[in-house]
């Protein structure tokens, strides 16, 4: 498509602040690429100035700027068609959707995929090859079910939700509208529930509920348990990334972010907008506040205020612990000067 096709296809995402290019530069547009990748034909973007000098290196034929006068001329020197806006990464993301849409089953039930009697099917399913629904499931509109997924029962699943090959949905779980379980996820299975005896385990059995409100994203082999009573619950266009294991009877808010290898033990309480990056460790019954962040590789053993940035293990205050970490990587220097002071 040409440049010029592209920004009427935008339509409403060209916000009236946003700038484009004044020239009458319109090239054809063949796909995207990422800025240092970039040949003739891709449209990239630039999301601040961090990465302005690849304006000057990059073969791309149209980019989304930030709005950087300086980086706009840069661009329109070299004679590349420009757009510049607030949020270069989000408008971005919305041209991703002109070029690219995610493989979609037709609809209909694969001949090989098992249905059992007294499941509740709403309208344009798609159920792939393979597929197992137990009975008593309820499956909303519009719903894809890809291949060898598991549908224990006392399922439901809302409107246009996607359940991506390969994940297991257990008993007791109810999935809201327009969310998206990848590949190899569980949904639902026992929590980690054992008490200990004079002889040995006993097994507590897992009977509450796992529910994830609408807009949830689940990433590739994450886990989601169900508790022994009660529930365990996903707020609303909350995401969690691949590897990720929320414990039985956790609470999580809406619009969350989770990263890559985080875990959460039991009982885990997790306010509304809160961010959690990679390999965080949560301890048993903790609560995390509002909006509070957490970098990568913390363990938090005691509650978070809202707002709050942790880091570190255990988590402490980030800006203690970039002092901390700078006085750490003194340790060596400090040490031989110990050992000299006392020799004198």
């Amino acid at each position: 498509m040409q440049f010029s096709e592209l920004i009427i296809k935008l339509g409403s995402a060209v916000k009236a602040s946003s700038v484009v290019t004044q020239s009458q530069l319109d090239p054809i547009l063949t796909g995207l690429a990422p800025i240092d990748a970039a040949t003739a034909g891709a449209i990239s973007y630039i999301e601040g100035d961090k990465f302005a000098s690849f304006v000057s290196s990059t073969a791309a034929s149209a980019l989304i700027l930030p709005m950087n006068e300086s980086i706009q001329t840069q661009a329109s020197d070299r004679q590349i068609a420009w757009i510049a806006a607030d949020e270069p990464r989000l408008l971005f993301a919305q041209v991703i959707k002109l070029f690219y849409q995610p493989f979609q089953l037709p609809t209909g039930i694969h001949p090989s995929a098992i249905v059992e009697s007294g499941v509740e099917l709403g309208t344009d399913v798609s159920i792939g090859a393979h597929v197992v629904v137990q009975a008593g499931v309820k499956i909303g509109n519009g719903v894809t079910i890809h291949p060898n997924v598991v549908l224990y029962p006392d399922v439901q699943i809302g409107d246009r939700t996607i359940l991506h090959a390969n994940c297991t949905i257990h008993e007791r779980v109810r999935i809201g509208a327009n969310c998206v379980i990848h590949s190899g996820a569980t949904i639902g299975a026992e929590g980690f529930g054992f008490v200990p005896t004079a002889t040995g385990w006993f097994k507590m059995e897992q009977a509450g509920y796992t529910v994830l409100e609408d807009g949830v994203e689940i990433g590739c082999n994450s886990t989601v348990d169900r508790p022994a009573v009660g529930e365990t619950r996903i707020g609303k266009d909350t995401k969690l990334d691949n590897l990720v294991h929320v414990g039985h009877g956790c609470q999580i808010g809406s619009n969350c972010a989770i990263a890559a290898q985080v875990g959460l033990a039991g009982g885990v309480k997790v306010g509304n907008g809160v961010l959690l990056a990679g390999q965080v460790g949560v301890a048993n019954q903790v609560t995390i506040g509002d909006r509070a962040i957490a970098s990568s590789k913390t363990g938090i053993h005691r509650n978070v205020e809202p707002g709050e940035i942790v880091s570190g293990y255990p988590a402490v205050s980030h800006k203690l612990w970039l002092k901390t970490a700078a006085i750490v990587n003194r340790l060596p220097e400090m040490y031989q000067f110990f050992k000299q002071s006392q020799r004198h």
